[in-house]
């Protein structure tokens, strides 16, 4: 497998969002592996990222973070459940007064995390080497 440059994409507002929102479909993270700082006004999540950015199939360890988070809802995702396995389709961007708004991960079968932010201020990187994989995703017509 050739090297691939890791990935350090900073999102200030929606269209940054969408980029990132690209790079991170089909990404598969665990429940446990969400974490929410309410002092800090933090959201973190660490998953597995498919390397659309490649010819070949490689998945890479990456972290996402949100910065200005006010308040985190889960919605058809079972906070308790820590092993459960989340599979991001998108993360959009919703303005509400502005600078601020919500931000949505949406998940296969319906669910989604959503945080209430102060602005857009996301930060998407790879923490580790890229490895191979058989399985590429595939997505129903």
């Amino acid at each position: 497998m050739a090297r691939i440059a890791p990935l350090r994409l900073l999102a200030q507002d929606a269209d940054d969002l969408a980029i990132l929102s690209a790079a991170m479909q089909d990404a598969i993270a665990k429940v446990g592996d969400i974490t929410y700082e309410a002092k800090a006004r933090r959201l973190t999540i660490a998953f597995n990222r498919y390397c659309w950015e490649t010819d070949g199939g490689a998945r890479v360890r990456s972290g996402l973070q949100l910065g200005g988070v006010l308040n985190v809802q889960a919605r058809k995702i079972r906070r308790n459940a820590r092993s459960a396995v989340l599979e991001v389709l998108a993360v959009t961007f919703d303005e509400g007064e502005a600078p601020g708004g919500i931000v949505t991960i949406s998940c296969a079968g319906g669910g989604d995390l959503r945080a209430v932010v102060e602005c857009v201020d996301a930060v998407l990187a790879d923490i580790s080497e890229p490895w191979p994989t058989p399985r590429a995703p595939t997505h129903k017509d």
